[in-house]
């Protein structure tokens, strides 16, 4: 009896135990990280060691310094508003001849939802003029959107950021609020160090508060990263979706105290952010108003060496203030098809 009785005590262990299953990764590892997201970042010593960063419409320290802290900065009327103005109007011209070109654009509408990536020759232009449009990489067609992504402003600092040669990985070109869930883009958006990864949203127009704008938890670029099920990048091999995504970003910076904010950013400011930050698009309250946008993200030379298109070939560069950004690997004959930015 003691001995049936032992048994069924391992048995009942057995089943009522907890599942062991392996400690999910909720970090990036730490020898990949950017210098500045180490815990022994010492930004005045950086400048000390680099006094090339000059002549910049902003105090670099001071901004390195925000950025450690917030994982975001706010470069105030960093750009040329000319030069934003130019990109938009190429934008028109798509739209308007949209049949001419073969820019990819991605389509969020159900009717898409199987082949969300189409060339824009493919697409109405009922639905180009409208929201959930984003046009793709339109910098390899665009000098103007070349110069903005590679700003003077912009580039340098990236640079003293990642402590490397800024490399432009790609770009998003929009009308309409993108009114996307709580997201951190790392785990879209692959480098390869991934913790190699920065954005910068470029308004083309002043935001309005109807709009649909930008919200972001400042400080949140130092939660722990998300599991999918299958690790922290969301793949077709994810248990998890993005909407899981989004409910346990809203609820961990909220339980961390961290205040949710929204962006009324005026043309000519350019917001970067930290590859991590949790952000967002409001609801669009107000479907006359746009909010037209170029949002680009950035990578160190390091950590991406190759055109996600063609990981195995050598990339052709253009450089632009000492950063690098590679021409399409697909696409070669619409390169720089609007070249009015060479002027400018």
């Amino acid at each position: 009896m003691t001995t049936f009785i032992a048994r069924l005590k391992s048995v009942v262990k057995r089943v009522i135990a907890p599942v062991r299953q392996p400690n999910p990764i909720t970090k990036f590892e730490y020898s990949t990280l950017p210098w500045i997201d180490k815990g022994d970042a010492d930004v005045d010593a950086f400048i000390r060691q680099n006094p090339g960063h000059k002549d910049l419409s902003y105090d670099l320290a001071e901004k390195m310094k925000f950025w450690r802290e917030n994982g975001y900065v706010i470069l105030e009327q960093a750009l040329q508003k000319e030069w934003l103005d130019q990109l938009w109007l190429e934008a028109e011209e798509l739209i308007e001849h949209h049949e001419k070109y073969q820019t990819l654009v991605r389509v969020d509408l159900p009717s898409y939802q199987n082949n969300p990536i189409q060339p824009i020759k493919n697409v109405p232009k009922s639905i180009l003029n409208g929201p959930y449009i984003k046009f793709n990489d339109f910098h390899d067609n665009s000098v103007i959107g070349k110069k903005l992504m590679l700003h003077q402003n912009i580039v340098s600092f990236l640079s003293a950021i990642f402590d490397d040669k800024v490399i432009g990985m790609q770009s998003l070109l929009f009308k309409y609020g993108s009114q996307q869930a709580t997201h951190q883009d790392f785990a879209y958006v692959v480098s390869e160090i991934p913790s190699h990864l920065a954005a910068a949203w470029i308004p083309l127009e002043d935001v309005h508060a109807d709009s649909g704008p930008l919200f972001y938890y400042p400080g949140s670029h130092k939660i722990d990263k998300f599991n999918f099920g299958n690790g922290i990048f969301f793949n077709d091999k994810s248990t998890l979706n993005p909407d899981h995504f989004a409910t346990y970003l809203d609820e961990t910076c909220q339980k961390a105290g961290l205040e949710k904010k929204t962006l009324l950013i005026k043309k000519g400011d350019v917001l970067i952010w930290h590859a991590a930050l949790a952000h967002g698009g409001e609801k669009i309250g107000n479907p006359e108003l746009t909010r037209k946008s170029f949002v680009c993200h950035y990578s160190s030379s390091k950590a991406y060496q190759h055109h996600r298109q063609s990981p195995n070939a050598e990339p052709i560069r253009r450089t632009i203030n000492g950063a690098d950004v590679f021409a399409s690997p697909i696409m070669p004959d619409q390169e720089d098809i609007f070249d009015a930015g060479k002027t400018m």
